[in-house]
């Protein structure tokens, strides 16, 4: 019985270090970059996190939608209509593909992320119509002249500017403080 204790309080204690350091999601705009510490203006407040030497730093670099073409690894957030019809909020291209799918975007409802390779692009009385299609599945999403369009490429600390968009995974420390392991960061006003 005590040994079962001791093996039971064990695993709890394991749990929890390695629940206390799993990434964490940050989203917001830049507020300041001092040093290497970024403040990020989140809606949750700001939110400070350190920059490492091996934090990996990605770019959005603005694309036209013809610069899209079949085959393209996309990753697409969509606007859900109640007909169930998906509408691109954003699209991005990756250089490789990176998980695979399609689910509901930040546990809503109302909008999606299609990680998918692009097999055709036509055009539709509501715009460009995107057929993307991964494992288990295929999308149709309609691209309005809205939608972000971007491709990512490597990124630099100058780009981490007050206003630019930025989207990162932090892992925190034993002081509980964040270290950013990677930043996406979006030109101003985007």
């Amino acid at each position: 019985m005590h040994r079962q204790l001791i093996s039971f309080l064990f695993l709890m204690l394991s749990f929890a270090v390695a629940n206390a350091q799993a990434p964490e999601r940050v989203r917001g705009t830049v507020a300041a970059l001092k040093g290497d510490t970024l403040s990020v203006k989140s809606d949750k407040g700001n939110v400070d996190v350190a920059l490492a030497e091996k934090t990996e730093i990605i770019f959005t670099q603005p694309i036209a939608i013809g610069d899209i073409k079949a085959g393209d690894f996309l990753a697409v957030t969509s606007q859900k209509a109640a007909d169930g019809s998906l509408s691109a909020l954003e699209i991005r291209r990756f250089p490789k593909p990176l998980n695979p799918g399609h689910r509901p975007f930040d546990g809503r409802d109302d909008q999606t992320m299609t990680n998918a390779t692009l097999d055709a692009m036509v055009q539709s009385a509501s715009g460009r119509e995107l057929t993307l299609s991964y494992e288990g599945g295929s999308q149709k999403i309609v691209v309005s002249g809205k939608a972000a369009i971007s491709t990512l490429v490597p990124g630099q600390r100058a780009q981490l500017v007050p206003g630019a968009p930025v989207n990162l995974t932090a892992r925190p420390g034993a002081d509980g403080k964040l270290t950013a392991l990677r930043i996406q960061v979006s030109p101003p006003g985007k």
